[in-house]
């Protein structure tokens, strides 16, 4: 039986319903825009997470080169979980997907969820240095606990439109929010609450350097 995440699920679903309605696989366009996404690439990247897992068959060529090769309804959603002796690391997001998603998990790190506190729930493979200057570094594993409880100063990780990044969180008011780098290089980056989507993923609880 093929495992997808809840996106994969939603894209596959879109698919058929597609094919159903007019006879015709829709467009990366129309995936985006039924779905949500900001743009067609984040419905290409889910395309081609389906394509690898065989659940269907992408067709050089053609906007709508598409064909289902599982029933949708048989499809199982698998999300990885923490177990009590290790922790999955993260590695590169795709855009308009969960972070915790199977396709994104690279291996698991032996560490137990309770040596964090609050309880991690997974790692996060960094990337980028904008960060150094409180002792995250390119390549470090960082300790996340998924939460939406968050206050100013803390280190979050934050998800702007189709984008995944670590910064200090400062809101500015109802509207505006403000990602600190730690880095003087970087400049903050201002997030509008009326014209961009923006959630908070969880919240920074350690790091381990990996070399």
């Amino acid at each position: 039986m093929v495992k997808l995440t809840k996106r994969q699920q939603d894209v596959l679903d879109v698919l058929a319903k597609h094919i159903a309605d007019t006879g015709l696989p829709p467009t990366r366009a129309e995936i985006a825009a039924e779905l949500g996404f900001k743009s067609a690439n984040a419905a290409e990247e889910h395309l081609k997470a389906l394509a690898r897992k065989g659940a269907i068959e992408k067709i050089a060529g053609t906007s709508r080169g598409l064909r289902i090769l599982v029933n949708p309804e048989a499809a199982e959603l698998s999300v990885p979980a923490a177990n009590d002796n290790q922790l999955p690391i993260v590695g590169k997001v795709a855009a308009g997907s969960p972070v915790l998603a199977i396709e994104h998990v690279e291996s698991h790190c032996p560490v137990s969820p309770d040596f964090f506190h609050p309880r991690a729930n997974y790692m996060l493979n960094v990337q980028g240095d904008s960060m150094i200057d409180i002792g995250i570094h390119d390549g470090d594993l960082l300790a996340v606990h998924q939460t939406k409880n968050i206050r100013n100063g803390d280190i979050v990780v934050a998800r702007i439109d189709d984008e995944v990044t670590v910064k200090r969180y400062e809101k500015l008011s109802a509207a505006k929010i403000l990602l600190h780098a730690e880095n003087e290089e970087y400049s903050p980056i201002e997030v509008d609450l009326s014209c961009q989507d923006f959630d908070i993923e969880g919240i920074s609880v350690g790091v381990i350097r990996r070399h």
